[in-house]
């Protein structure tokens, strides 16, 4: 069975607690962390990672939802995007 990728990244100022509460919300959901990236911009966070969907007991839409929510709360800008996007972008 081939994994269902997806690319979450979040951005904002930095604070304690923004990976633990993103990844709780995945983990919650049965949703795997492929790779993580992270990195501290002066006071800013930035993060991207790899996700893989398949075992996911809610939609890519509703996990969007959930993700968005969270980061809104955080005062975080979360995108949540399929591997196709990427994958499209680079197909001439």
């Amino acid at each position: 069975m081939e994994k269902e990728l997806v690319v979450v990244t979040a951005m904002g100022l930095d604070r304690t607690g923004i990976v633990a509460s993103i990844s709780s919300i995945l983990a919650e959901n049965r949703v795997n962390i492929e790779d993580i990236s992270q990195t501290i911009l002066g006071k800013y966070f930035a993060m991207i990672m790899l996700v893989d969907i398949t075992n996911s007991k809610v939609s890519l839409e509703k996990l969007q939802q959930h993700l968005v929510k969270r980061g809104e709360e955080m005062g975080l800008e979360v995108k949540v995007q399929h591997e196709n996007v990427f994958k499209a972008m680079h197909r001439v």
